[in-house]
């Protein structure tokens, strides 16, 4: 069923697979096994057409030229079951089966018959974070399950755990394989669990040098029992093993005779990102720490503003009046009064500022860890068929329906707290964008950086840079001016909000000081769903790409 013909892989230019031929046996066990670093994963890897590679694959019979090719025929089981720790193990497979499932007819006695079949019937409503290890690794094989695939690829599925929990893994593999004649090509270490499997194949040094049965593989190598095997590898160096297996008349896996394989039909775009948005808002719920942090600083944060306002609330409330009573004669025959309305524009433009930052950060906030942080989860499920698009359309929606209520709040608090003047739908406009945007841009970062970690530490250094670039508290060199600007979310959230109160005293006592040109709200909108635009097709273009580490 699953073949590979002078399959070779070369990472960082050195050769890690050398022109490996292997034949897998079909309806059987096939076990992969050699020394640490001889190259199984990579192997492993490559036929799933995860890695770059050169040589042939096939399943079936048919060539396999990128991994979307074996989607509904092949399925992955990693090392460690990739599921969220706050679903139930039943809601776990529901989701899967939404994603990847089209018939709705099938998935009710789908989901029953994988629970009965991997022994979690009794462990239906436990978390997942509350599963021992032997659960994980069969939630594991249970959620590639889901697609109903001939064939699945499983790397160490046994590994670190113990003996009894290993051989009831096996044990199920062995049912699966009886019941509904599947294919398991399965990543092993413990080499005295061998007797589990009808098809051995040997990896050393990048090569297959050997594939057969167990007692074939004893005879061959010399060996009363497999737990020798390597130390005998190590007695001849690869190129006289090659040669050996070349010249062997060991008998080889025969070709498989199968039906063409079709893969399943799968869920529309539409249907995908509904699911994936209904589980995101049930993890939402159940991960207490996320929620109780972005509750917090949605609500901490325009508290924070209104505390550092509050001294000049009285200032703020008396200045906040329509311009045509003549505030600008009255301020120059009055200079007191004129040194005392800069003081107080000063302090609005500062809030505003500071509204806009904190902002800022909560887009950061939202975005960041998003998708780097489920990226091996997110590779998985594409494998088995979940759309790039719906998946980074999910991830925009979502987090930018936070950022929306966070920047329609700050907007109301600090407005209303602090007797801000100016037309509300405006500065909720702009407060809101300043939010979305920053968000967006901060998932781009999530979606094509290779880990959680790296990507909240350069939205970190955005917002950190946000400040001084802005050229509104520090005062940047001309020719730097409208270079940065242009890319300055703050900016262009401050001065939009600014804007909004071009028909006030604020607005004129700051004109006294500076003349520099502050656009409308509208065009700060406009420059800010850029922002927005921009951050999306990062999103876009990182959900594309493959990374699965």
């Amino acid at each position: 069923m699953l073949s590979c013909e002078k399959l070779s892989v070369e990472i960082g230019g050195a050769r890690i697979l050398d022109e490996v031929s292997a034949c897998f046996k079909p309806g059987a066990l096939n076990a992969v096994i050699g020394p640490s670093g001889c190259g199984k994963t990579t192997l492993v890897k490559a036929l799933l057409g995860l890695l770059p590679h050169s040589g042939q694959v096939r399943m079936a019979g048919e060539a396999v030229e990128a991994s979307e090719d074996l989607r509904g025929k092949l399925a992955f089981a990693p090392q460690f079951s990739i599921a969220q720790p706050q679903l139930e193990v039943g809601e776990a497979i529901r989701y899967a089966l939404d994603l990847c499932v089209a018939d709705e007819s099938v998935k009710e006695d789908r989901l029953e018959s994988i629970l009965r079949r991997i022994g979690l019937e009794a462990q239906r409503g436990t978390r997942v974070s509350s599963l021992s290890g032997g659960q994980l690794r069969r939630l594991g094989l249970g959620l590639e399950l889901v697609g109903d695939p001939p064939c699945m690829i499983c790397d160490e599925v046994t590994s670190g755990l113990d003996p009894r929990s290993e051989d009831q893994i096996l044990e199920m593999l062995q049912r699966l394989r009886d019941e509904q004649e599947k294919t398991f090509l399965c990543i092993i270490h413990n080499l005295a669990k061998l007797e589990y499997f009808d098809w051995i194949t040997v990896v050393y040094q990048g090569a297959v040098v050997f594939q057969g049965e167990l007692d074939a593989l004893k005879n061959y190598f010399g060996i009363p029992d497999a737990l020798h095997l390597y130390d005998r590898l190590n007695e001849h160096d690869l190129a006289d093993w090659r040669a050996r297996w070349q010249e062997a008349t060991v008998v080889k896996a025969p070709e498989p005779v199968v039906a063409e394989l079709v893969a399943p039909a799968l869920p529309s775009a539409s249907s995908q990102i509904l699911t994936l948005l209904r589980r995101r808002m049930l993890l939402f719920v159940r991960d207490r720490g996320y929620w109780m942090l972005t509750l917090g600083i949605t609500l901490g944060f325009p508290l924070l503003v209104t505390i550092f306002a509050f001294d000049g609330l009285p200032e703020l409330r008396g200045l906040a009046m329509d311009s045509s009573v003549g505030f600008v004669e009255r301020a120059a025959a009055d200079l007191r009064y004129r040194i005392d309305s800069v003081e107080v524009a000063s302090l609005v433009t500062g809030l505003i500022l500071f509204q806009v930052i904190l902002l800022t950060l909560m887009g950061s906030n939202n975005g960041a860890r998003e998708i780097a942080g489920e990226r091996v989860l997110y590779e998985k499920e594409r494998f088995a068929g979940l759309r790039p698009t719906a998946y980074a359309l999910s991830k925009l929606i979502f987090t930018s329906a936070v950022a929306m209520g966070q920047g329609l709040w700050m907007t109301l608090f600090v407005k209303y707290v602090c007797d801000f003047p100016g037309a509300l739908f405006p500065q909720a406009a702009v407060l809101i964008l300043t939010c979305v945007s920053m968000t967006a841009v901060c998932l781009g970062f999530s979606a094509i950086l290779g880990s959680a970690d790296k990507a909240s530490l350069l939205s970190v250094y955005l917002v950190g840079f946000q400040l001084p670039l802005s050229g509104i508290v520090l005062a940047l060199p001309d020719v730097l001016v409208w270079l940065c600007r242009p890319f300055i979310n703050a900016y262009w959230g401050w001065a939009g909000y600014f804007g909004s109160m071009i028909n006030t005293r604020f607005y004129d006592a700051y004109r006294l000081e500076s003349a520099e040109f502050i656009p409308s709200p509208v065009v700060a909108c406009i420059v800010l769903l850029l922002h927005f635009l921009l951050g999306a097709v990062l999103v876009f273009w990182g959900c594309q790409r493959k990374r699965w580490n």
